[in-house]
């Protein structure tokens, strides 16, 4: 059994065994459709909403045995925005992902990204289907749906391998760089291309596979299984922790401004971190306020509100 599942059967042993070949996600794929037109008929997007969660949640994502408590818990909220063309249509999809701490009910954010261009054919009934080493299809607009969809299952399995094991998600992270590499191409699909701008799916693969910015699974390995895993035995260790990981993150910054990963990982952790900083010594706090200054400066205010 993999590292990961003997942490979760120590960590959470809650809750009957069932399958002993269960998924590997939880996920809830929600489709909003209220700006498409009702010349359209609405009954195709509830259709789209069922196929796109038994994809998710009845695909195998790995070769490892999940049991029914083990399971990642995941929130996809496709916006549908417009219609391009018949049957084609554009929109946002928000991933939200969760992995639970140790010795508790808290559920911590592995990821909570909106990806602002989605753009894909799609006609009631259609097979949602994924094919890695084919993830162009027979028709790029309609497996691009399926190829962002496999991309962030594939991210979210590797965020949590990584949170409970040092560069433990590395297979995951290849796999979706397989899906950028080969990813469909055709007019208005985008968000796989390094001239797609600075936040899209290549850069966020990109910085998860380069050698060279290594540091960042320490990062993730760090703030939650050296951190928050020993909020309840060691609490004055894991905040010591998890400010160190804050540094560490400060000097990659430093090094390389301007990285997707930064920002994603600050990404809605303010209220977190104010929870974890709020009974630190002063000195702590002093420290943390410093760096967060730098890190997150969009919440810089309420962490002075909250950590003075």
């Amino acid at each position: 059994m993999m590292y990961r599942n003997i942490l979760f059967l120590l960590f959470f042993t809650y809750g009957l065994n069932t399958f002993s070949q269960a998924q590997e996600l939880r996920a809830n794929v929600t489709v909003i459709s209220s700006r498409i037109p009702s010349t359209v008929d609405k009954k195709i997007f509830t259709t789209l909403q069922t196929q796109l969660n038994n994809f998710l949640n009845n695909r195998k994502w790995s070769n490892d045995v999940f049991k029914d408590n083990e399971k990642i818990v995941c929130n996809f909220l496709l916006n549908l925005e417009s219609i391009v063309e018949q049957d084609v249509y554009k929109g946002s999809l928000t991933i939200q992902a969760a992995r639970p701490v140790y010795n508790s009910s808290y559920q911590a954010a592995l990821m909570n990204f909106m990806d602002a261009d989605i753009t894909f054919k799609y006609v009631e009934y259609q097979p949602v289907e994924f094919n890695e080493n084919r993830v162009q299809g027979t028709d790029a607009l309609a497996a691009n749906l399926t190829a962002v969809f496999a991309y962030y299952a594939y991210m979210i399995m590797g965020l949590d391998y990584d949170s409970f094991s040092l560069k433990g998600g590395q297979s995951f992270f290849q796999k979706a760089q397989n899906i950028v590499n080969n990813a469909p191409e055709g007019k208005n699909i985008s968000g796989w291309r390094v001239f797609d701008g600075l936040r899209n799916r290549y850069f966020f693969t990109e910085n998860l596979n380069n050698t060279k910015y290594s540091i960042i699974h320490d990062v993730i390995y760090n703030y939650y299984r050296n951190g928050l895993d020993k909020m309840y035995d060691s609490e004055k260790e894991a905040r010591a922790n998890i400010i160190q990981v804050l540094a560490q993150l400060q000097n990659f910054n430093k090094e390389n401004p301007n990285t997707m990963f930064v920002q994603f990982f600050m990404q809605s952790k303010s209220s977190e971190l104010i929870g974890i900083l709020k009974n630190a010594e002063p000195q702590d706090k002093i420290r943390a306020l410093d760096i967060l200054s730098l890190l997150d400066i969009a919440n810089l205010t309420k962490y002075k509100e909250q950590l003075r």
